[in-house]
């Protein structure tokens, strides 16, 4: 295996200083461009979205539990699948009842909204121990409204905010033709009793609910990916594409 060389504690001192300069560059320029996301004008929703949930059908407002502010993982479920995508489970894992308290605190409600009828998130959620809000937009334009759910007999192609011509370009012309579920992550602010999308991102930018990534990260063996550098840190390295839907 490729691992790290082996120096003196002066020298990993000094090498550790200088990533440490751009540790903090990057913290800053991270600061800059969340400082512009809250800076980004918003759009009324108003269509009279429906959900179901544990206490039957509601609307939009309600998923905001009284607070102001709401984060939705579009988590992948197609009607007919028998249980959530693996990698969207695996981001709902890392939600702990801290996290959603934390979110509490500062006005913020989380919840998942899937494809699939209530009754089988209803079963996932009991297996998997998930206490976090989930609801169905089964039998809605909710998912492909927020270009989720692909089928272009029902609505154009869209991802990550390129159409079907930017999306040939980029080389994805495959999503053109797609039939299924993606992921993604929106934010909405609710203003009495008027609800506004100000956020939505998608393919990596859905890393922002995998901490587990964050920790690999910080590892000398990273996530152990086989696009990462250096080469040769891990034997068995999982095949992923860093670029994915970029």
């Amino acid at each position: 295996m490729n691992l790290p060389q082996v120096v003196s504690h002066d020298e990993w001192l000094e090498a550790r200083k200088e990533l440490l300069l751009r540790e903090k560059e990057l913290t800053r320029a991270g600061d800059m461009l969340n400082a512009e996301r809250r800076q980004l004008p918003m759009m009324r929703i108003d269509k009279d979205y429906r959900f179901t949930g544990p206490d039957g059908e509601v609307g939009m407002l309600d998923l905001f539990d009284g607070r102001q502010q709401l984060v939705v993982q579009h988590l992948m479920f197609d009607p007919s699948w028998e249980e959530s995508c693996s990698s969207c489970s695996a981001m709902a894992d890392e939600l702990s009842e801290g996290v959603l308290a934390h979110l509490g605190k500062r006005s913020t409600t989380f919840a998942a909204v899937s494809r699939a009828p209530y009754p089988k998130l209803q079963t996932t959620r009991e297996a998997k121990g998930w206490t976090f809000p989930w609801y169905s937009s089964y039998g809605t334009e909710f998912n492909y409204d927020f270009h989720v759910t692909f089928d272009p007999a029902v609505v154009p192609a869209s991802y990550n905010f390129r159409d079907a011509d930017e999306l040939v370009a980029a080389g994805l012309e495959w999503i053109t033709e797609y039939v299924g579920e993606q992921p993604g992550i929106s934010s909405f602010l609710r203003d009495g009793d008027e609800v506004f999308h100000t956020y939505s991102t998608y393919g990596r930018g859905v890393e922002v609910m995998m901490n587990g990534y964050r920790l690999l990260d910080i590892t000398a063996l990273g996530r152990q990916e086989d696009w990462e550098e250096p080469k040769g840190r891990t034997l068995d390295a999982t095949p992923a594409d860093p670029s994915y839907m970029s």
